[in-house]
């Protein structure tokens, strides 16, 4: 965790910012209702000033905007639909609802610079925003409050961000399958400019370090989008080496059940001859056969977390951390086992924590 430290935005009054602006208040008042009859240059002109004085929006005495506004500009799959439903969960006993966006034409939307002057909206979860972190420091020098959830890039200071210990997960996972025995590890890496691709094959790298092993470069892979059809593309491509590995680790578990039919196709028994493992713990690690080693991420609580860092920034609490990086757990099933081992039997399934 990284310790933040300012002091939370206190609320200013439309004269304030009238003020400001040399702008009448019924001018100020028409721009933070998001009426229609303000000319663009007078509309960025508020939004200056407010980011300006460093303050949250100003509201009209009374109101008590409700919505919470949710982007999450993906598919609500197994792992982003678990956080939004934890999120929304935990917002409704307070009297908080969700305005979503989502899906992928979501990602289209430029919606962020739009948020400071919807009467509707008291704050944001930004979910894996695909926005850059420029567009992230704007919104938060116009004192709008949110907190981003499982960041893309490295979240800029003082922005408030949840996400999963990508790195210790991913080096827990190496350091099972080098006890195991492996050294010639594939890497089915996700896409590289996401900041947990970044951590998750650093996490991968670190133990064959450590074991006086330089990964090779041909045994690594980095696919565009982290899916089961790219997954097998990756993993045949391993497979077919000269010298192939024997053990793989993707970044997911759907890259990982791609791996698993890469597999099959080969004649290659998992795990008597190949050992494969994932990232997440969705619910695709148990449907498959041989259930997959994992790292487990703590999607609901990262939800949770994020209603709770966003609820104290609506009541003006400072927060003693900004950046907050929860435990993942490896859990381990029968898709790994020892190199070059008989197969007689699958180890026990355990977690381990970090």
């Amino acid at each position: 965790m990284k310790q933040g430290d300012e002091t939370p935005p206190r609320r200013v009054t439309v004269r304030d910012v009238a003020a400001q602006t040399g702008l009448s208040i019924a001018t100020v008042s028409r721009v933070l209702n998001g009426r229609a009859n303000v000319a663009p240059h007078t509309r960025d002109k508020v939004l200056s000033a407010m980011g300006g004085l460093g303050r949250q929006a100003p509201r009209r005495r009374g109101d008590r905007a409700t919505g919470i506004f949710v982007r999450c500009p993906y598919v609500l799959t197994d792992y982003f639909g678990l956080i939004v439903s934890a999120l929304t969960e935990a917002l409704e006993p307070h009297g908080l609802q969700v305005i979503l966006n989502a899906g992928v034409s979501a990602q289209r939307d430029r919606v962020l610079g739009e948020l400071t002057g919807r009467r509707d909206v008291a704050g944001a979860i930004l979910i894996l925003p695909p926005e850059p972190g420029a567009e992230l420091v704007r919104l938060r020098d116009r004192g709008f409050p949110f907190v981003v959830v499982d960041p893309r890039t490295p979240p800029p200071r003082n922005i408030a961000a949840v996400s999963a210990a990508h790195f210790a997960g991913a080096r827990m996972l190496t350091t099972h399958l080098i006890e195991l025995g492996h050294r010639r590890i594939g890497i089915i890496g996700g896409p590289r400019e996401w900041l947990a691709g970044e951590n998750r094959f650093a996490g991968y790298l670190s133990p064959l370090a450590d074991a006086g092993v330089l990964q090779a470069p041909e045994l690594t892979r980095f696919v565009a989008e982290p899916t089961t059809e790219l997954g097998h593309r990756a993993a045949a491509e391993l497979l077919d080496l000269p010298d192939r590995p024997s053990a793989l680790v993707a970044f997911n578990d759907k890259m990982a059940v791609g791996a698993l039919r890469a597999a099959a196709e080969r004649g290659l028994r998992v795990p008597e001859d190949l050992s494969v493992a994932g990232f997440d713990d969705s619910e695709l690690a148990e449907a498959c056969r041989p259930m997959l080693t994992t790292v487990r991420q703590p999607l609901g609580e990262m939800g949770r977390m994020a209603v709770n860092l966003l609820l104290r920034m609506l009541g003006g609490h400072r927060l003693e951390a900004l950046h907050v990086e929860l435990a993942t757990q490896l859990v381990i099933r029968g898709s790994t086992d020892v190199f070059h081992g008989s197969g007689t039997g699958t180890p026990q399934s355990r977690t381990r924590t970090h």
